[in-house]
Formats: C-alpha cells, structure tokens, sequence
C-alpha cells in the first residue's frame, strides 16, 4: 500500500477520536451545587482500606471537611498489616462521623476490594453512598454538587474522573490517557439516552448511587469477581436496567492513583484484559490506537527516509495535528501535564504495550497480583 494511502487511514483514525473528544467535552461537565431545599440529605461516604497508612488520614480529613450535607464515613480495615486502623480510630475517636469497621475473611471468588465495598454498603446507614479510594482528596463542597447532580441528571450511579495528579514521566504519558480513551471513544450523548451495558463507563476511585438502586441491581455481589469496577459496576447497573452518568471530578477531587513507574505498569495492567486487553478487543483497539496516534508522527518525522510524497506530508500533519488535538486541549480543561501531551505517542505505546502484556500474561496463566492478593485472569 502506498505511504500517501496509509498517512490517509492514519488521519481518519486519528481525526475520529479527535472530533468526537471536542463534542464530548462540550458535554462532560461538573456537577453543580445542590439548591438548598429545607432538609440536608445525608450521605454514607465508604472507604475501603488495606495498607493506606500514607493515604487514609488525608481521605478522611477531606471527606469530613464537606458542607451542605449530613455525613458519615465508615472505613473498613481490609486485614491491613501497617497503621491503617490506628490512625483512623484516632480519627474517629474526636470525631462521631468516622466508624472504623474490620472486614471479614474474604469468600472465595470474591476481589478483596468488591467484597469490601459490598461490606461497607452494608455498614451504611443513609440514602446515598459514595465509594471512594483511600488516595482520593474530596473538595470542601464535593458532596453536595455529587448529590446535585444525581437529583439533575436522575442516574441511579454517578461516576467522575478525579484531577489526576501525576508526578513521574511515566505517570505524566499514561495516566493522562483515561480521559483521552473515555472522551474519544465514547459517545456521550447515546450514553446518556442509552442504557446499553456496551455503553457503560465509570472510574472505580469515585462513585456515587442511590442506597435503593444499589440495591436492586444486587451492589457490588453482582461484579464481585472482577478488578475493573469501572467498567463493571456501570455495565451491572445497565443490566439491571438502571441509569447512570457521567460528570467532570476535575475540581471535584484529586487523586495521586500511582506513585512509581512499576505501579503504573502493574496497575493498569491487573484489569487490562477486562477492558482494552479483552481478546475480542486488543487488536482493533491496538490498530486504532497506533495507526490514530503514532504512525502520522512517525511519518512526519521519517517521511524522507520513506520518500514519502508532498501529499502524504500534508496529510501525516494533519493527523498529527488531529493526533495532538485532544491532548492540548486535555491539559487546559483537566490540569494534565503539558509533558505528558508533548510525549502522547510514546504514552500510547506504553498503553498498548501493558495491554499486550496483560493479555500474555492471562495466556499463560498467571494471576494477576495486587495489595497483597493474587487473582485468576479474567477475559469477561
């Protein structure tokens, strides 16, 4: 096939993403405040704890700094081998809004986090819950415009992408790729009309749903099994019939997701064949992503070596431009690093090269390990 002909596919597959990430964003916006109306409503915030000594204080002081609702937090300690327990029963302790509960054995079948969450639902006393990761800093007024947007929006579950705050390079090229990967593949708009499972998308460090409708769709009993409660949970709503949505966490909260190149790796990774690393997914997903994202910058960059034509030149641009697009416009709207932009087709490499090795993994019958645990690969 002539360059000229692939620079061209590689601008379609680059400029499609790139449209629909502008149309998206027009209609990924924040959750606005709850108008007062008389009543506060009250909210079950849930964290589920193990080994988060470095990161559970923060949590907590940040959930119990919320106004304009009535609050409680319950933590479960997750058989945690450091501090976890003693600083939250220190914080409980000067605070009646904080409890302090210890997880049962985990049943077979089960993912240490689901089961907790499944715990913690069970421990709440009030009609909305939020779930949320032990690194996840709430704002002041998170709570309230959570819960305004539920009562707008009238989704059953309601998810958010935090400010990721990112640290090293590897963190800065890949972390920022959720918003790429959610704003420029998923159509919103039939999201929103839609309660198809194939629609479904959320992000596992921030949910909020109804206590009632949490409950009808079986809680997190129905996905217990899975790692990727960010995709699942939404998907198991949707099954059951039920809305859910989507807003902008950007100023909502903050979350530092990994702190160290091998984290990133391994983080992504435990999941992977649950989404992107899928065998039914992985290799149209690897084709839109490197022809869309890498190879125009390789063919400008190399297109003399290649003899590429004046033609194909312009069109490599193009779709670098288009390639490019979504990620500066990333970087003003999410507070993304502008490096991380600069290096997006190294980024995307890096993504695709976890996913590959996800899916290696699960063939060759390894489990996937985190917070201590091992898990049999799923591909469902």
């Amino acid at each position: 096939m002539p360059l000229t002909a692939i620079a061209f596919i590689c601008l379609i597959l680059g400029l499609a993403p790139a449209l629909l990430f502008l149309r998206n964003i027009r209609e990924y916006r924040g959750p606005r405040a709850l108008a007062a109306v008389g009543e506060r409503v009250k909210v079950s915030v849930l964290i589920p704890a193990r080994n988060e000594e470095g990161s559970i204080g923060g949590a907590l002081e940040a959930a119990l700094a919320n106004e304009g609702v009535e609050l409680e937090v319950v933590v479960l300690d997750d058989h945690s081998g450091d501090a976890t327990a003693r600083i939250v029963g220190e914080i409980a302790a000067r605070d009646g809004r904080v409890r302090l509960c210890e997880a049962p054995a985990l049943p077979a079948g089960w993912c240490g986090k689901q089961y907790a969450c499944a715990t913690l639902a069970g421990l709440a006393k009030y009609e909305m819950l939020v779930f949320i990761d032990a690194d996840v800093r709430l704002a002041p007024d998170a709570l309230g415009r959570m819960v305004g947007f539920m009562k707008t929006s009238g989704a059953d579950l309601a998810s958010g992408f935090p400010r990721q705050e990112t640290v090293g390079l590897v963190e800065q090229m890949v972390i920022p790729l959720m918003h790429f990967i959610l704003l420029g593949f998923l159509p919103l708009g039939r999201m929103r009309a839609s309660t198809a499972p194939s629609l479904a998308a959320g992000c596992g460090q921030l949910f909020i749903t109804k206590t009632h409708s949490y409950e009808i769709m079986g809680g997190h009993a129905s996905i217990r099994g899975t790692l990727h409660d960010g995709l699942k949970l939404p998907r198991a709503y949707r099954g059951a019939g039920l809305k859910t949505d989507l807003f902008d966490a950007t100023d909502v909260a903050r979350c530092r997701m990994y702190r160290t190149a091998g984290e990133v790796w391994s983080g992504l990774a435990k999941n992977a064949t649950e989404a992107l690393a899928a065998p039914a997914m992985i290799a149209p997903a690897t084709l839109l992503l490197l022809l869309g994202q890498v190879a125009p910058v390789l063919l400008l960059i190399f297109g003399g070596w290649l003899g590429l034509s004046r033609a194909g030149y312009l069109l490599a641009a193009l779709g670098t431009a288009a390639a490019y697009l979504p990620r500066v416009v990333a970087v003003w709207r999410f507070k993304q690093p502008v490096v991380g932009a600069l290096l997006h087709p190294l980024g995307v490499m890096i993504l695709v090269a976890i996913q590959w090795y996800a899916l290696g993994r699960e063939m060759l019958g390894r489990p996937a390990t985190w917070k201590g645990r091992a898990y049999a690969g799923r591909t469902g």
